[in-house]
């Protein structure tokens, strides 16, 4: 057996949406008088707050030279092997890093595969790889995604060493302790 509900009428209001029509108004209004909640991306940036891990990228030292030696603790460390290097030789017209045994031949890192962990930064003994405040990568295809040496370098660049880790070893050797 069908139920039948019978509407009631609607007032002369409810039928021109009025009191809905104000309240949606009131809405607006109120909300045009606020300051703005939200930016405008891409042209203005949020502030990005102190610890932020961002994109892992190659520093070079003071003086321009390579500071990885590719012991490759960060591609052994990295979780999801994101981290792919090639150890090479270092060549013999760099007299200024004559005491350093390798450098990266090929240093990639896959930004797909990458989780911006911080390990690599974490165990890198010669504080090669720093996590930037770059938060936005955009690319066509997987290959544009996968940073290569040179483009890890460019992200990088020169940052302060405030170690000078390898001015002191060579200054060492100079000197005739080699085991500074």
């Amino acid at each position: 057996m069908a139920y039948v509900v019978e509407r009631k009428s609607l007032s002369l209001s409810e039928r021109l949406y009025l009191p809905q029509i104000v309240a949606g108004m009131k809405v607006t209004l109120k909300h045009l008088f606020k300051p703005n909640v939200t930016l405008e991306y891409p042209d203005v940036r949020p502030a990005i707050p102190p610890g932020y891990r961002g994109v892992p990228t190659l520093v070079k030292d003071p003086n321009g030279r390579e500071k990885c030696v590719s012991c490759q603790l960060c591609e052994f460390v990295c979780p999801p092997k994101a981290i792919r290097i090639t150890p090479g030789e270092v060549p013999a017209d760099q007299p200024q890093r004559a005491h350093v045994e390798k450098g990266p031949q090929a240093f990639d890192i896959d930004m797909l595969r990458c989780i911006y962990c911080g390990l690599c930064q974490e165990v890198c003994p010669e504080e090669a790889i720093f996590l930037q405040n770059t938060f936005s990568m955009a690319g066509y295809t997987r290959a544009e995604m996968v940073n290569d040496k040179a483009k890890l370098y460019e992200l990088g660049g020169t940052l302060p060493d405030q170690h000078f880790k390898w001015d002191k070893k060579k200054a060492a050797e100079e000197h005739g302790n080699a085991h500074h």
